[in-house]
């Protein structure tokens, strides 16, 4: 492709003018995320990520290697990860990509109706072609990046969620209590195991009291899980007991064929506490 210096210095000029056209367009009532802050410093710093954008995008209309993208990657990793925009909409982050473009669609115009007649419509048609192919282009690899840091942070936050939700909290000397929360997966059951006979050992306690009151079901694996935990801490000698036993939990496991007589079973907490540590 031919170097159209004029075009581009044309462009550059626009560089800062592009920005703010950009930001005060944003309808900020009606989206969210990075887009709505109305701290200055946040504003500052979003209105320079938009710049550095167009510094990108701009010299690919005097390089050889307009269609390497690979100079785009480090604006691109650097967004997507950004926290502001990990909590943003990805289709808002889209419908800023589409505006941007139109934006610079826009400028070839204005620069045609300034240069009449000095440059055909086929070198017309190549700029603009150029801009949507590598908007295109651009927009697809930033989202595939957006979406690979949006599921590792969500991955991470599980994994916080679960270790916060699966504490041993030592209650007397060797005597420990492990209430467990909301559902329980495989993956969740695991981390439980691990986490249970690490904490045990730690703490080095002889008994643990696993209050299933804050579970929202009980099923099969549920329960496969109990046991597992229950032969793992015996292994290590540790004994427990069951409490928070509700009727709709007792009810289910009878439906199932499942059988907690192995282990002490207790409808309360504090019930388990006065008839076992009364002593």
């Amino acid at each position: 492709m031919p170097k159209y210096e004029e075009l581009y210095e044309f462009l550059i000029s626009k560089v800062s003018q592009l920005t703010e056209e950009w930001y005060e367009s944003i309808d900020k009532k009606n989206t969210a995320g990075v887009y709505t802050s109305s701290v200055p410093e946040e504003i500052r710093i979003l209105k320079e990520q938009n710049k550095e954008f167009h510094l990108q995008f701009f010299p690919l209309f005097i390089k050889e290697d307009s269609l390497h993208l690979k100079h785009f990657e480090e604006w691109i990793v650097k967004i997507a990860k950004d926290e502001s925009h990990l909590l943003t909409p990805s289709n808002l982050i889209l419908k800023e990509f589409y505006r941007t473009r139109n934006q610079y669609l826009q400028l070839i115009k204005d620069f045609v109706s300034i240069h009449k007649g000095e440059y055909p419509q086929s070198v017309i048609d190549s700029w603009n072609h150029l801009i949507i192919d590598t908007m295109d282009k651009v927009t697809v690899w930033f989202l595939e990046e957006f979406d690979k840091y949006s599921i590792s942070r969500l991955q991470c936050h599980q994994e916080l969620i679960n270790e916060l939700s699966s504490p041993v909290i030592v209650i007397t000397k060797n005597t420990g209590l492990l209430p467990l929360v909301g559902d329980i997966d495989t993956a969740r059951a695991k981390l439980i195991l691990k986490k249970t006979l690490e904490q045990c050992v730690e703490k080095r306690l002889d008994y643990l009291f696993i209050d299933l009151s804050g579970v929202i079901m009980v099923d099969t694996m549920v329960a496969q899980q109990i046991f597992y935990l229950h032969e793992a801490l015996n292994l290590i000698g540790v004994e427990i007991t069951l409490c928070g036993i509700r009727p709709e939990i007792a009810q289910t496991v009878i439906q199932l064929g499942l059988s907690f007589e192995k282990i002490p079973t207790y409808s309360s907490l504090e019930r388990a506490l006065k008839e076992t540590l009364k002593d």
